[in-house]
């Protein structure tokens, strides 16, 4: 049963929101004590022990209340654009609320998914190699396309990769932050964040101005996962946070998916210990799909065909497949010189012909075939 909060009493579950060791279950044990938030927030320390507060949770919110303005956490929030639900808002993600610890207040800012819209987590290592880049790329692309929203943390590497790819497949992704919305987190990823605002949802359980801790990350997985029917692990080496956010999966009943790697790759001896562990092994994101029982993306069946317009062209592309291949190494077995290698791929990738994924590597455009 859904019970609409109202504008007054929603300043006091943002307050709470913020005050450390007051999750969900501490929230409903001080409605149940107080019958709302708002006497709640104003009540005495006896009365905070009696509703089943610890020591810690009310040092905290003696040492904070004193000096919050609701009103005015309200009107940053309406001047940033996020919006807040608590739980019980019939717009709170039903597939969050599935797992045990779920956030009692989501800061939302963009678009979230309809309740019946599936949703995958992607998560990896900070720095993929060029087959991980490559692999994430490939699989997001067709999922995206058969439907699926894009789950990450905004992190650097696979988490970038996965919400660049999403976008770029004209889909939605969701980046769910281990901090307040307002503080990007790498700062490297601002444009990204700002890209997914206009097509997704940036997402957070932190009120604005919180930065991130390194106990937030774990926290801030478990609603990646708890979000998605399921978490994909692209790479991870063997202390990877990407392993923490599959056993949380686990935790709360959700499929994990892992890509396979070399055995000699330390990006993917976490994820080869995963499929050891009972992760489905993902070749193509049809392996996926079935495996949620959800409806695979026709494909475009045509084979585009690309005639080159000079010679340059025509030697390069013998050189090009869907494998990885240095410019150095295309110049060695072209025989043509770097800039002549250079100009041209420049000009293939502008046609959509070849594509770089990454350190000058090189791969030929999926459904493209040289004449």
């Amino acid at each position: 049963m859904f019970r609409m909060v109202g504008a007054d009493e929603l300043k006091y579950w943002v307050a709470f929101s913020g005050i450390a060791g007051v999750g969900r279950v501490r929230i409903a044990r001080l409605r149940e004590h107080f019958g709302n938030l708002h006497d709640a927030w104003k009540a005495p320390e006896g009365k905070l022990k009696q509703a089943g507060l610890d020591t810690r949770s009310i040092d905290a919110l003696l040492t904070v209340r004193p000096g919050l303005s609701l009103d005015g956490e309200m009107e940053k929030l309406e001047h940033f654009g996020a919006k807040v639900l608590v739980y019980e808002d019939p717009s709170y993600p039903a597939a969050l609320k599935e797992i045990y610890d779920y956030p009692p207040v989501l800061y939302v800012k963009g678009n979230l998914p309809s309740q019946d819209e599936p949703c995958l987590a992607v998560v990896g290592t900070r720095r993929p190699t060029i087959y991980g880049r490559q692999v994430t790329e490939e699989i997001v692309t067709d999922l995206v396309r058969s439907g699926i929203t894009i789950v990450s943390g905004l992190a650097r590497g696979i988490d970038s990769v996965a919400h660049r790819a999403a976008l770029d497949a004209g889909g939605r992704t969701v980046a769910v932050f281990a901090s307040g919305l307002d503080i990007i987190y790498p700062g490297e990823n601002a444009r990204l964040a700002q890209a997914i605002i206009e097509r997704g949802t940036l997402l957070s359980e932190h009120p604005l101005g919180v930065k991130p801790r390194p106990e937030s990350f774990p926290l801030r997985n478990r609603i990646m996962s708890g979000l998605s029917l399921g978490v994909l692990v692209v790479e991870a080496g063997e202390r990877s946070g990407a392993l923490i956010t599959a056993h949380q999966a686990v935790e709360q009943d959700r499929e994990v998916f892992a890509i396979p790697g070399s055995i000699l790759s330390p990006a993917s001896q976490g994820t080869n210990h995963l499929i050891q562990e009972g992760a489905k092994l993902v070749r193509s994101s049809e392996d996926i799909l079935q495996e949620l029982n959800l409806a695979i993306a026709v494909q475009q069946s045509g084979i585009k065909e690309f005639s080159p317009v000079d010679e340059a062209e025509s030697v390069i592309l013998k050189q090009l497949s869907s494998e990885p291949n240095h410019i150095d190494e295309i110049c060695r077995r072209s025989g043509l010189t770097t800039p002549q290698v250079s100009s041209a791929l420049a000009t293939l990738e502008l046609k959509g012909v070849v594509r770089q994924v990454g350190s000058m590597n090189y791969v030929l455009a999926r459904g493209i075939k040289a004449e």
